[in-house]
């Protein structure tokens, strides 16, 4: 019983290792999302050198994900004037919820850029199995930072990270 239980840890942490290391120090995928309008995007061409960004995944249904788009508002301000950096809440609602979307980020007046990644095509091309997953991509475009889920104060992390890659 002990050496199931023990074979059974293992296998898990291996598992979220290996999600980390797939989204560990890459390039962003070449992938199709969409903004608020339904226009198409391409994150690739989106993501501008120069520039620090955070990636949060997130749905109209993920308690977590929207408290965590919810604690970082107050800190996003500083993060745009002293790291270079935007904030991209990326929705991985279904087409069924995409008519309530666009009326429910109103409502929540975050000041994030909104796009939508319905099929959840730029998830599985990073490998993402869970949400809210959220990542920083560096000036570089390389994909420098990730974590799953979200715990009080993961905000703060986020930004001890963009304030080492932006010394």
């Amino acid at each position: 019983m002990k050496n199931s239980i023990l074979i059974y840890i293992i296998t898990f942490f291996v598992f979220q290792l290996q999600a980390q290391v797939k989204v560990g120090l890459k390039e962003v995928p070449d992938v199709q999302v969409e903004d608020l309008a339904g226009k198409k995007i391409s994150l690739k061409e989106y993501i501008k050198p120069g520039k620090n960004y955070v990636l949060a995944f997130w749905a109209t249904w993920c308690v977590p994900c929207k408290r965590e788009l919810t604690n970082m508002v107050d800190l996003t301000p500083k993060w745009k004037s002293d790291f270079n950096t935007e904030v991209i809440a990326i929705s991985t609602d279904d087409s069924r919820a995409k008519s309530k979307l666009k009326s429910f980020v109103a409502g929540e007046d975050w000041p994030y850029t909104v796009l939508l990644d319905q099929n959840q095509d730029l998830m599985r091309a990073l490998g993402i199995q869970q949400i809210p997953f959220t990542m920083i991509i560096d000036k570089n475009g390389q994909i420098i930072y990730s974590h799953n889920s979200y715990v009080e104060g993961d905000e703060f992390e986020i930004e001890n990270k963009l304030s080492q890659i932006s010394k």
